[in-house]
C-alpha cells in the first residue's frame, strides 16, 4: 500500500478525506481484530472520517451493533475522538415534534461512546408532510449545543433541499452542506443532472455512496442486502459487471477501484463513502486514488460512459 497520504477536501470548516468508511452491516461481520487493523490502518493513510448509523429499531433481528462495536474498535486501535471525524445518521421517522432530533441523537452517540457528531446526515424524505423549517431548527439547536458541526442530508431531491437552503438563509442558521447521493458508473442521472448543479454552484457539495451498488457491480452474485433500486435497473447493473472488469483491465485496475476512482472525477465530489470489510479492500480504495492521478478524470469518464445505466430511466430531479 501506497505511504502517501489520502488527499482532503475542507468543509464546514472540516478537513474531509476524498475517502470515507461506511459501516452499514460492516463491522457486525467482521472479526473484531481485523476491524481494529484495519479502521488503524485507514486513519494512518489519513483516511479518518467514518459513517456509522443506527441502522435498526430497537425490535430489529437480529439486533443492529455495527455501531455498538465501532465504540470499541477505535479504542482498539488506539484512537481519541479528535483523530477522526464521525458521521451519524438521523431518520425523519424518529423526529420527536417536542423535542426534535436530540433524543435520537443522544441515543446514536450513547451507543458509539462520543459526545458529539462532526456531522449528521438526515434519512430518506418518505412523506408529504415533512415540516422543512421543523428540522432546520432542530439541527440548528443541536449545533448550539456543541453536539454536531455540520449536516447534510441522504438522497433527497433539488427541491427539498433547495428548500432547506431558504429556509436556513432566513432563519439566519447552518444549511446542509452536502447530500450522500448514489453514484457510480451505473448511477449518474441525479448528480449530473441539470437541478443539483443549480444546488453545486451555491456551494453545496456530494458525498458519493453505493458506489458498487452493494458489490454488484464487481461481484454480480452478491447476496447480501443492498439499497434502494431507482428505475428498476438493479438486474442491468449486474449484467454490467464484466463490462466493468474489462474497463478497469484496460487501466491495469481492479473493478472496484474504477468504480471509486469515477466518483472522484465529479467536481463536486467532497468524498467517497465506500464499505470495506478486509484490508485488501482498503488498500484497493486507496488504490483508486493513485489509478486516478495516473489515468486523469477525463479518460475515467469516458472510458465509463457505455456503464451509464439509469440514464433516461431515473428523474434527475431526485426522490
Amino acid at each position: 500500500m501506497s505511504t502517501k497520504p489520502v488527499p482532503s477536501n475542507t468543509l464546514a470548516g472540516l478537513n474531509m478525506p476524498l475517502l470515507s468508511l461506511g459501516s452499514w452491516h460492516i463491522y457486525d461481520r467482521m472479526d473484531f481484530g481485523v476491524a481494529v487493523a484495519m479502521v488503524r490502518q485507514a486513519v494512518d493513510a489519513g483516511i479518518n472520517m467514518f459513517d456509522v448509523g443506527v441502522y435498526g429499531t430497537p425490535d430489529t433481528q437480529p439486533p443492529p451493533l455495527t455501531d455498538v462495536l465501532f465504540s470499541a474498535i477505535v479504542r482498539g486501535a488506539g484512537l481519541k475522538r479528535d483523530d477522526y471525524l464521525l458521521s451519524e445518521k438521523l431518520w425523519l421517522e424518529g423526529f420527536d415534534d417536542e423535542k426534535g432530533f436530540k433524543p435520537q441523537l443522544e441515543n446514536a452517540l450513547f451507543r458509539v461512546g462520543a459526545e458529539y457528531a462532526d456531522v449528521v446526515v438526515l434519512g430518506d424524505v418518505r412523506r408529504d408532510d415533512v415540516v422543512l423549517r421543523d428540522l432546520v431548527l432542530s439541527l440548528a439547536e443541536l449545533k448550539k449545543l456543541g453536539m454536531i458541526r455540520a449536516w447534510g442530508v441522504n438522497n433527497w431531491s433539488a427541491t427539498n433541499i433547495q428548500s432547506l437552503l431558504d429556509i436556513a438563509r432566513t432563519e439566519g442558521v447552518d444549511a446542509p452542506v452536502m447530500a450522500q447521493l448514489k453514484y457510480s458508473v451505473a448511477r449518474r442521472a441525479i448528480p449530473d443532472g441539470e437541478p443539483f448543479a443549480g444546488l453545486f454552484a451555491q456551494g453545496f457539495k456530494m458525498q458519493a455512496s453505493d458506489v458498487m451498488e452493494g458489490g454488484i457491480l464487481v461481484k454480480p452474485q452478491q447476496l447480501r442486502e443492498v439499497g434502494r433500486d431507482p428505475g428498476n435497473i438493479r438486474d442491468q447493473i449486474a449484467a454490467s459487471a464484466a463490462k466493468v472488469a474489462e474497463v478497469a483491465k484496460r487501466f491495469d485496475a481492479t473493478p472496484a477501484q474504477l468504480c471509486i476512482a469515477f466518483t472522484l472525477t465529479h467536481p463536486q465530489t467532497v468524498n467517497t463513502l465506500v464499505g470495506c470489510s478486509r484490508l485488501e479492500q482498503l488498500d484497493q480504495a486507496i488504490g483508486a486514488i493513485a489509478l486516478l492521478d495516473r489515468v486523469g478524470a477525463e479518460a475515467v469518464r469516458i472510458a465509463a460512459e457505455p456503464l451509464w445505466a439509469d440514464k433516461g430511466r431515473v428523474d434527475p430531479e431526485g426522490p
